[in-house]
């Protein structure tokens, strides 16, 4: 008989949200005042990126949720029960999730500790899943699949203009989609005798990329139809209203973006997998190809870390290939 039943399902909703009213989960409340008040900082205060805030309030509920079911206190949380729970997570989820949810808990205790809520973190000691990520998983394009996608976007209306930009701007510079969103209009712009881009990473964090002389190309004609160019606060790339097909004043969002990726995508023939992150990997990879350096490439995409710009350069994929047709048998 198994110590703990099994987890509920993953479809099952967060106690924590943050659209308007911030529930806390019946574990921290049950806790005290001061409990509670740490917790709030820690997802309000201490986590400022809306993407690991949501991934990481939705953890820590769901975790908090099912000691709480099983009649455990905060004070009672010890390795034992974290480690169980961590392995019953993963009969259901993957083991990127499970290192996710894993980092979230540990993350948040280690916070409550130093702020005197609990005495010491029951997952400190626990271990996630082993899972080692030696080639990436993105779709690349190839370099003439690239190429004849920019070309096939016709920039006979803004919209077209639009996306081609911005789909550019993703390419030659690298670039997250959350980072281009971000751009206002003032981010692109003139130092030197070139264009630069001016991209907003996680963390606050943002890196200047010279400006591709085709993305340079591109952007020119989008500014200059969409007549922005003086709305220098403004987004730089905007959403449309409707059947009119006009600019808003309200920025593209990322969903927007890769709803025109699919778009695009799909008039031309190309895999469904494409998505927005494909552009960044394809840059990566083309660059590469043609000798650009590993160290440059991670500049230029603002990595930490060189091994996870090794993922999205997959220019060895080929060779691999290459070597494995040598078998005659």
């Amino acid at each position: 008989m198994s110590l703990f039943p099994t987890l509920p399902a993953q479809s099952s909703p967060p106690a924590l949200s943050f659209g308007g009213t911030l529930e806390l989960p019946a574990l921290i409340v049950a806790a005290g005042e001061q409990t509670a008040r740490r917790f709030l900082e820690y997802f309000t205060a201490h986590i400022r990126n809306p993407n690991t805030r949501r991934a990481y309030a939705h953890a820590v509920a769901r975790f908090l949720d099912w000691c709480d079911s099983h009649g455990r206190t905060l004070e009672q949380l010890e390795p034992m029960l974290v480690a169980a729970y961590i392995e019953q997570l993963g009969l259901t989820a993957a083991a990127p999730t499970v290192k996710q949810h894993l980092a979230a808990i540990r993350m948040l205790m280690d916070y409550l500790v130093i702020g005197q809520a609990i005495r010491f973190n029951p997952a400190t000691a626990v271990r996630g899943p082993k899972h080692v990520v030696k080639l990436g998983k993105t779709p690349v394009l190839f370099e003439d699949e690239a190429r004849n996608l920019l070309e096939s976007i016709a920039p006979t209306d803004i919209l077209g203009l639009r996306d081609r930009a911005i789909l550019a701007v993703m390419t030659y510079s690298f670039a997250r989609v959350g980072a281009v969103v971000k751009m206002a209009v003032k981010d692109y712009y003139v130092q030197g005798r070139r264009s630069w881009f001016r991209l907003h990473e996680k963390g606050g964090k943002f890196h200047q990329v010279p400006a591709h002389h085709k993305a340079d190309e591109f952007l020119d004609a989008y500014l200059t139809a969409a007549g922005i160019a003086e709305d220098r606060h403004g987004p730089l790339f905007r959403s449309v209203r409707g059947r009119s097909r006009q600019l808003t004043d309200r920025a593209m969002s990322e969903r927007d973006v890769l709803r025109a990726v699919k778009r695009h995508a799909r008039a031309i023939g190309l895999p469904g997998e494409i998505c927005c992150h494909t552009f960044r990997a394809t840059g990566i990879t083309n660059y590469m190809a043609n000798g650009g350096t590993l160290e440059i490439a991670q500049a230029i995409a603002a990595h930490e870390s060189p091994r996870t710009t090794k993922l999205y350069d997959r220019t060895s994929d080929e060779l691999s290939l290459d070597e494995i047709e040598r078998i005659r048998i």
